[in-house]
């Protein structure tokens, strides 16, 4: 039962990582448009839409990689926040040069633009983060087997049925 409460805890880690990224995405990406003060109030519909569209975006490139991330430090115990946020970095720069162009001629991304690249690597690295706090400080933990019990201490004798 402890492998599976393990893989829902890190399903929901997942989860909480990509929405994490998936927001900070959304919100590096509009900044620019925030900044105009002339631009007024923004609609909170339209904000909730594109936080769903961020989820879904970050959620489905990152599955792969993040799965390879998590595979790796379950089986090595690995429970550092920095080796979730260097994975998540990793991931980040994973899902960013997957939609970027390669030339397989000259072995050269092309059209790679340097701030969302910093975007996606930031947001990987918070999300890796937040996957930390939730399922990765007890990576591995399913497979300690756990301490056997004591027996209880034997009952006074006053209080046994049989002795009156």
């Amino acid at each position: 039962m402890s492998l599976i409460g393990r893989l829902i805890i890190i399903f929901i880690g997942f989860l909480a990582a990509c929405f994490v990224g998936g927001m900070i995405v959304v919100g590096a990406l509009l900044f620019p448009e925030f900044s105009d003060l002339g631009a007024g109030p923004v609609d909170q519909g339209t904000i909730d839409i594109l936080l769903g569209f961020g989820f879904i975006f970050v959620s489905g490139f990152a599955l792969v990689p993040a799965a390879v991330i998590v595979a790796i430090t379950e089986a090595l115990y690995i429970r550092s926040a920095l080796a979730y946020a260097v994975g998540g970095g990793l991931v980040g720069l994973a899902c960013y040069l997957g939609l970027v162009p390669f030339d397989s001629e000259t072995l050269r991304f092309e059209g790679i633009v340097r701030r969302h690249l910093e975007i996606m690597t930031g947001a990987g690295i918070v999300a890796g983060i937040v996957y930390w706090l939730i399922a990765g400080r007890n990576a591995g933990a399913w497979r300690i087997p756990p301490a056997p019990r004591q027996p209880p201490p034997p009952l006074p004798s006053s209080s046994r049925p049989d002795a009156r």
